[in-house]
């Protein structure tokens, strides 16, 4: 059993998960700008401890995704801007030393790839990329069954591929990233800038309900989505020609509209990958549910330590 720690921008969760990756229990509790870490600390061995002594089970070990930029090797948490406070911590140490067990730490979009390469929908796939599209762009890259690092274990950040360099201006400081052009709040703000006056939904509608009124045949809606698939399609196959990988695995709160996007894409796809065997690569959806993110924290520790063939053959 591996117990698992899920940290987003507004809560923390912790479950216990078995060698199949299924999670047998989870509690969360909610975290802010405010939360200190000793704070958080506490609440997540708090939580752990009562998991476990409630199954009746004991931890092999603890694997960690986090948002925000984490050092996968240190175990530090880097400049988080949803838990100021917990810069320079170092949650593997101290898991480590009140539980007396490994504890691992990853980015949560790598953890998302192990997860989906060891459990989900990129099962015994050993070259995949997995994305994940909502309020932002990211992902994670797995190379012959490995997690891949750049220098000093950098996290590859996909979402920053330039598109369209006379594009929307990017928190990064580009403009035209793909993030910038297809992440959720890029849809909205494109049909808020391009609706008619009368239009009668009104501005600022969310990328969730731009997909609900385009499947009921709203034609402002309908275009929104069309710009969506045609620029997540442009972003997919500039990773296919780079990558040429055996799948992508697309997660994310857009995705759970993905009936929508999914012609537009491939066909998108299909016009740019001409020179790469782009019948080999399939383009999937991620299957592992509301539990993935702590199912890929689950992954996290099995991949350090050297488990994840185990599971992935």
């Amino acid at each position: 059993m591996v117990g698992a720690v899920d940290i987003g921008g507004t809560k923390v969760a912790v479950g216990v998960v078995d060698g199949q990756g299924k999670v047998l229990s989870a509690r969360e509790s909610a975290t802010g700008f405010d939360c200190d870490y000793a704070r958080g600390l506490d609440v997540i061995a708090s939580m752990l401890k009562d998991l476990t002594s409630m199954l009746g089970v004991e931890m092999s070990g603890i694997g960690i995704g986090s948002t925000g930029p984490v050092d996968p090797f240190t175990g530090e948490f880097g400049e988080v801007d949803f838990l100021p406070q917990w810069r320079g911590k170092n949650l593997v140490k101290d898991l480590g030393r009140i539980f007396n067990i490994s504890v691992a730490l990853e980015n949560d979009a790598d953890a998302g790839a192990l997860a989906e390469a060891g459990w989900g929908a990129g099962k015994n796939k050993s070259r995949l990329i997995y994305v994940t599209v909502g309020t932002g762009i990211g992902g994670g890259i797995i190379l012959d069954r490995k997690l891949y690092r750049g220098v000093d274990g950098a996290h590859p950040e996909i979402g920053h591929q330039v598109l369209d360099p006379s594009g929307p201006l990017c928190s990064c400081g580009f403009r035209g990233c793909w993030e910038s052009l297809a992440a959720g709040p890029a849809m909205s703000a494109w049909l808020s800038s391009t609706a008619p006056a009368d239009y009668p939904h009104g501005l600022g509608l969310t990328a969730k309900r731009i997909c609900q009124l385009a499947i009921e045949g709203d034609e402002v809606a309908r275009s929104a989505v069309s710009r969506e698939a045609r620029y997540l399609g442009l972003g997919l196959a500039n990773l296919i020609n780079l990558f040429t990988p055996d799948a992508i695995v697309l997660s994310g709160s857009i995705m759970k509209s993905s009936s929508l996007f999914l012609d537009g894409i491939h066909e998108t796809v299909r016009q740019g990958c001409r020179f790469v065997p782009l019948q080999k690569t399939e383009l999937l959806l991620a299957s592992l549910g509301e539990n993935a993110n702590l199912i890929g924290a689950a992954m996290v520790w099995h991949h350090r330590f050297g488990r994840v063939m185990e599971y992935t053959t």
